[in-house]
């Protein structure tokens, strides 16, 4: 393949300039949830039996793959104790309502509960964290009952294994693996920015480039990487079931009829993909059949221009080589 007009090193400069969270925001982010984490800890050695016992960054930004447009902070809260409510709209009462209690600082109006979620506003940064409740009862791998954001149903998780699991990837193939999802999720938030019914969701982008990472897919050249995730998502039509064997035993995974079938890394029993419909992984396929049809397109055009021009079929206007 050419690259004599657009190579690996523009997407690298692309990715530094206009996709990833820039180092001293991610920096001062996390600096804010681990403030939260912090004041908890503070709070617990005078209140040991306070039922709220933990505090974790999660998400995007614990898994270093957050996206410069990044406005607010995933936040996962471990609540203790068998007085803890069950039902979602009680739960979140409980949780916001030890929140304040936790951080008096705060005032009522900082920490509001939301649809599955709490927020806690900070007045100085102007940022919103959002801290989902987990239910558990002090597993060793932080095992808990996770509220869902897709449809606030209660589900096994555990933020550190997810983490874990990351991670892994991430070392194995450092820094490009946590480089091309943050290019995917890009190329997805552009295809729902220009369709509203689009969906691809970010776990279900890096369990996907996960499978290609442990069957062996270079990631050190961009082009070609994002090539190959392309390619597998329109040649494979999202038939072919997604899992990983780092936690648990193949054979115990759940039987499941949905259209899509990625199961969970940490969790045998959950598809993440049990919502999306043929409608929502046809918009997918030709998503991605065009966006590679545009790169091919990029790596064989005559001219720069043209070059870039494809390349911004792919991630929108504000794709430009250095210098212009």
């Amino acid at each position: 393949m050419s690259r004599q007009h657009v190579s690996h090193n523009d997407l690298v400069h692309f990715a530094e300039t206009k996709v990833n969270l820039p180092s001293d925001k991610a920096k001062e982010y996390r600096a804010q949830a681990d403030r939260l984490g912090e004041k908890l800890k503070s709070y617990l050695k005078e209140h040991p039996d306070f039922t709220l016992k933990e505090i974790l960054l999660s998400g995007s930004l614990a898994k270093r793959t957050a996206l410069r447009s990044l406005n607010d902070i995933d936040v996962a809260c471990y609540i203790s104790g068998v007085d803890a409510p069950h039902q979602i709209n009680e739960l979140l009462e409980y949780l916001a309502d030890r929140l304040r209690t936790a951080f008096p600082n705060f005032s009522p109006e900082q920490v509001k509960p939301q649809t599955y979620s709490v927020t806690v506003s900070f007045r100085g940064s102007g940022l919103d964290v959002d801290v989902v409740p987990i239910l558990y009862d002090n597993d060793p791998k932080g095992y808990g009952n996770l509220v869902s954001q897709d449809d606030g149903s209660f589900l096994k998780t555990s933020i550190p294994l997810h983490i874990e699991f990351a991670s892994k990837r991430k070392k194995s193939q450092e820094p490009h693996f946590a480089q091309v999802v943050r290019l995917v999720k890009f190329w997805a938030k552009r295809m729902k920015q220009q369709d509203e019914n689009f969906r691809f969701k970010s776990f279900m982008i890096e369990m996907i480039l996960a499978k290609l990472c442990d069957e062996g897919v270079d990631f050190s050249d961009y082009p070609e990487a994002l090539q190959h995730f392309f390619t597998y998502v329109a040649k494979s039509n999202l038939e072919e079931i997604i899992f990983f064997d780092d936690y648990y035993d193949p054979k115990k995974i759940g039987k499941f009829t949905d259209r899509v079938q990625i199961i969970d890394p940490i969790n045998e029993k959950n598809n993440v993909g049990k919502l999306y419909t043929s409608v929502n992984v046809d918009s997918i396929v030709e998503a991605a059949l065009e966006a590679g049809d545009a790169i091919d397109s990029a790596l064989l055009a005559p001219t720069k221009q043209e070059t870039v021009h494809y390349w911004q079929k792919v991630f929108g206007p504000s794709f430009q080589l250095k210098g212009n």
